[in-house]
This record gives C-alpha cells, structure tokens and sequence, in this order.
C-alpha cells in the first residue's frame, strides 16, 4: 500500500500515520521526495479500508497496491532515485555515468594502467574483480583481499569510485572499506539471504539481472535489499540466455524503458557480458542509452588479448575512448549529458 501525504502535512502529522499503519501491522517504508512524503507500507494484511487511512489528518491519497514489489515500483518513488555517490556523482540523474576497467584484477600495473585511461576518457567509476565467480574452477579467481586494496588505491589515485562484486556474506565486511558500490551478479541475483545482509547496509548495490530471469524477478530481488532499509538499488541488465548462440548473451534492450516504467530505480547496461565479442560492445553501449540507460558497465583491458578472464569481451583503451566519443553525441539526443 501507497500513502501520499499532503504537501502541508507535518511532521507530526506524518509520524501519526506511520505509528497507525505499524498498529495495523504494517512495516513502513518512508521515502522524502522535494515536495511530498510517501509512504510504502508492506505486510501481508488484507482485512482492512483503505478509507480508514485516507481520513488521517495530513493524508492525501492511498493506493492498494497488487504488484508483488512494494518499494521497487514507480508508484513508491514518482520522481526516480537519484543514488548518489561519495564524490557527488549521480546515478539516476540527467548525467550518464560509465563504469568502466578489466573484469578482474590482474596485477597493480594492469589495473593502474586501465584507471587512469578511463578516468581520462570521461568514466566516474572503475570497475573490477576482486572475487570473481568463474564457471571453471581451474581458471582465475581473483586477487582478493590485495586486489581490493588495489582498487582503492586506484581508484583514489584518478578520481574514481570503485565497484566490486560481492559473492558471499562473508566478504561485505571484508570490502567496505575499499569500495564504494557492492555488485551483485547474475549468479547470486537469487541469493536472497546475500541480499538480505546487503539490505542492512547503507552502501549502493548494483544488482545484475539472472542469466534466466524475468523482469519481475528482478525488481523482486531488488525488493529484498530495499526491504531491508537499503534503497540505493541500481539495476542492470546485463543480457539472458537465449537460444541464439551468436552472443555469449542477449542484450534485452527494451528491460531499460520497461524497467523504468515499473521501477523508480535507476538502470544500467552492461553490453559486454550482454554481447561478449568486443566488436558488439560499443553498437550495444549507443542503443542502451538511446534506451534510456542511466549508466553503463564496460570491461576496459589495457592488453585484451593477454586478459586472464574475459578478454574477448573487453575494449581496448583507444576502443573506449572512441566509445566515449560516440556516446557523448548521443546523450544530447535524449536529453542526457555524459562525462
């Protein structure tokens, strides 16, 4: 259930019906918009009227809501969730941020290298693997701890936010320190208990759409982090499986305008897991924000060809560059900007 509160309603008077809907049973969700309070109230009681709540001083309207994901829905958040970083920087926004940098964390010169040229083409985030989640278990798995330390230090060093994928419960503590944005990947969207511990944090969590999964079942993942007092919630689609075996995947273009039509949350792609041929990374990077993309998640390498975890997939650093180039022609066309 929605409860929009008037414009003039005071704090009082919003306190008053958060304390009536927690009597009813309910757990209350706030959200503080520039003008007006909504408040999202979940709970699996049906026996009740709607017009009980509506006559609450300071009420405006109340929506029965028959979606299975309360706080995720447009409804929760009208206007969009802006997330915003440490350093300012907005996802959500009018801006496009870009994250880019290798899939994994190979050596300090690697990921140092591949920093400082995104940061000078324009991206706002560095990317890369401290775990990383292979489908072998012979082939690299990451650095870790020191691959973390790493990021950060990186990530520092050239004005970036750093991102890392998390894979168990054990490792949120492990990485708060050194990252700014927690990844979920398409592996884990599902691990509900992962999500659950992330929904206890008050860090941004990009969350990867499952390599099978409906847009539902997305936005229900979601809905178990922000459950949990945690909406800084970033979604992104990142390609399903499909019978066409062309692509490692196939990018799902038209998940960016549905998702923010069901969703308040900000989207991003990622067209190299999307594609996973490096050559198809940059046409899908140019129709994800034609779409309507807030940001993009790009592998960047300094030596693809030498990458010890997907390196058919990730640019070379003049291929980005030129990317960047492209996109910034684009942004002005859907009323975006881009860095």
């Amino acid at each position: 259930m929605i409860v929009a509160m008037l414009e003039t309603a005071g704090e009082d008077q919003i306190q008053g019906v958060i304390d009536h809907l927690v009597k009813m049973g309910f757990e209350v969700h706030r959200s503080t918009g520039a003008r007006q309070t909504v408040l999202g109230a979940v709970g699996r009681r049906i026996d009740f009227d709607i017009r009980d709540i509506e006559v609450l001083s300071g009420v405006q309207l109340v929506h029965r809501i028959s979606s299975p994901y309360k706080l995720v829905g447009r409804s929760f958040r009208p206007e969009g969730t802006r997330v915003i970083l440490p350093n300012g920087v907005e996802i959500g926004g009018k801006e496009i941020i870009v994250m880019a940098g290798p899939c994994s964390v190979e050596s300090r010169e690697q990921l140092f290298a591949a920093a400082e040229h995104v940061s000078k083409a324009g991206a706002k985030v560095l990317r890369g693997g401290a775990f990383k989640p292979r489908s072998s278990p012979y082939t690299f798995q990451g650095m870790g701890l020191d691959g973390l330390k790493l990021l950060r230090e990186a990530g520092d060093r050239y004005g970036l936010m750093v991102i890392s994928e998390v894979m168990e419960i054990s490792q949120i503590e492990l990485m708060l320190p050194y990252i700014d944005i927690f990844q979920i990947g398409a592996r884990n969207m599902q691990n509900f208990n992962l999500l659950r511990e992330l929904g206890k944090i008050r860090k941004p969590v990009l969350l990867k759409r499952g390599i099978a999964a409906t847009i539902e079942e997305m936005l229900l993942s979601a809905e178990y982090i922000m459950s949990g007092g945690n909406y800084q919630v970033i979604l992104c689609e990142r390609g399903i499986r499909t019978f066409e075996t062309y692509t490692r995947n196939t990018l799902d273009i038209s998940a960016i305008p549905v998702v923010h039509k069901l969703s308040h949350l900000p989207m991003t792609s990622d067209p190299s897991h999307g594609t996973g041929i490096r050559d198809k990374v940059a046409p899908m990077a140019c129709a994800s924000i034609a779409a309507g993309a807030d940001a993009l998640l790009i592998e960047v390498h300094p030596n693809p060809d030498q990458a010890l975890s997907d390196g058919a997939q990730s640019l070379y650093p003049e291929q980005f560059s030129e990317l960047m180039g492209q996109l910034r022609m684009i942004a002005p066309a859907v009323g975006r900007t881009i860095g």
